[in-house]
């Protein structure tokens, strides 16, 4: 499948795009979710030799603990997160790009780039695009309220819905200024918003728009949103860690301003909507694969325009043998 989008850094330094908090900047050395407000760190894949970068967390009802998934199925677990299964060391035609949990906390869903859906525990499988041509690759994924259903969101703003998950519309066919980069599901489930990496917001069902970024000029591209508990609201994370807030979304602090030795990916709310995670990419050392992908290291690849100390936020680029750069 061509032109899938990954996030990978090279070197990223970023000012940043929006308010700081007052108290000390937070550091992603560790290879952490870094918290803010009332989201405990409660610990990460630092340290660890990762076959493939982490690129996606799911939080426990209680926001005691969260699963981070790995782009090769791997499945790690923190707090009173369960470990219920994972596709590590399985073959995968695509790789990871999104988790989301079940409404109990006993189960999960990996979404692959291709839309393939792998589930866990009490997560049922209700169908994917696994195997269907895509005009783009998969990008995010988020589950009903009572967990018999999910919508997967591709980045041309293209809507799946399966089990009880409705379809309300979609950018799929729209022509857009950027990427759809992920979504958000409003508490009651009758809608949704999709968010795109210029900080644009599409709203469908019940979503309400609460403002967006996409008129701003960003220092970094959007990675992905979060919706406040009453969907009032919603969060928007850049991959520089800057955060976004709109309706009744809370500032509760950022990375914006802070050297980052690896891009944000995405932020994940605690359940009381007072606080949040930013989840930074865990970029391993060297080039992985997945069959049937490749992920190129950015300095050493044959063809790689990119060099030592440059600042790369984000690329797109075909995963076959030749990849376009």
């Amino acid at each position: 499948m061509a032109g899938a989008l990954l996030t990978v850094a090279a070197s990223l330094t970023a000012a940043a795009p929006g308010p700081v908090a007052a108290a000390t900047a937070h550091d992603d050395t560790a290879g952490q979710p870094q918290g803010f407000g009332d989201a405990a760190a409660l610990g990460g894949t630092g340290g660890q030799t990762l076959v493939a970068p982490v690129v996606a967390m799911a939080a426990t009802p209680a926001g005691q603990g969260y699963w981070l998934a790995a782009a090769d199925g791997g499945v790690f677990t923190f707090g009173d997160a369960g470990s219920f299964g994972a596709m590590g060391g399985h073959p995968l035609v695509s790789p990871v790009v999104a988790m989301a949990a079940t409404p109990d906390g006993q189960g999960y869903w990996l979404a692959a780039a291709d839309g393939g859906v792998f589930a866990f525990g009490d997560a049922h499988f209700f169908g994917s695009t696994g195997g269907m041509p895509l005009n783009r690759p998969v990008v995010g994924l988020a589950a009903t309220p009572d967990g018999k259903g999910y919508w997967e969101v591709a980045a041309d703003g293209g809507l799946f819905a399966f089990g009880d998950a409705h379809f309300f519309g979609s950018t799929g066919g729209t022509p857009l200024h950027r990427p759809v980069v992920g979504l958000a599901a409003t508490p009651d489930g009758q809608g949704y918003w999709e968010v795109a990496a210029d900080g644009g917001i599409f709203t469908f069902g019940d979503a309400v728009f609460h403002g967006s970024t996409g008129a701003l000029a960003l220092t970094a591209p959007v990675a992905g949103m979060a919706a406040t508990p009453d969907g009032q609201g919603y969060w928007l994370a850049a991959a520089d860690g800057g955060v976004f807030t709109f309706g009744d979304a809370g500032f509760a602090g950022s990375m914006g301003g802070a050297a980052l030795a690896n891009p944000v990916a995405g932020i994940v709310a605690t359940p009381s909507g007072a606080g949040y995670w930013l989840l930074p990419v865990t970029v391993p050392s060297k080039s992985w694969t997945v069959p049937g992908s490749v992920i190129h290291n950015l300095i050493t690849a044959a063809g790689s325009p990119y060099h030592p100390g440059q600042r790369v936020v984000a690329l797109t680029f075909d995963d076959g043998p030749n990849p376009v750069w």
